[in-house]
């Protein structure tokens, strides 16, 4: 797990844990059962105080983001956190924006674009095998 922290934005140090982290399990990089780094070795990797990386890791805790095992280390949570859902949300929201934005200087329809958006997720969807039939190309 690689985290980047940086002191020059003001933002919190074990925020910028809280929210790296949510992104790791949003975007999918940190899995159900994962587990963390203990939370002394986070702290020397990022060269902080181990204080904030606990603070940080009772933060992810509360949101349901990770849970913790006694004696056995902190693991993403298997609860499916709202919060991953949210963010996952979040992430794909931007890149529906930019695509809207896009579409509309190209001067594609709102309707045309969601044609296209469909076209694409059928053929990207995965087809069911049917022994009878030629395989698609």
């Amino acid at each position: 797990m690689l985290l980047h922290i940086t002191t020059s934005e003001g933002v919190p140090i074990y925020m910028q844990i809280v929210t790296q982290i949510k992104h790791l399990v949003a975007s999918g990089r940190l899995s159900e059962g994962d587990e963390l780094l203990p939370i002394r070795a986070l702290a020397e990797q990022l060269v902080v105080n181990p204080n904030t990386v606990a603070r940080a890791y009772r933060e992810l805790e509360m949101a349901g983001v990770v849970e913790k095992r006694r004696t056995a280390g902190t693991y993403v949570s298997g609860a499916g956190s709202p919060l991953a859902r949210g963010e996952q949300a979040r992430i794909l929201t931007e890149r529906i924006d930019a695509l809207v934005i896009e579409a509309q200087h190209m001067s594609f329809s709102t309707d045309e674009l969601i044609e296209m958006i469909r076209a694409r997720a059928d053929h990207l969807q995965p087809k069911a095998t049917d022994s009878s039939k030629e395989p698609r190309p």
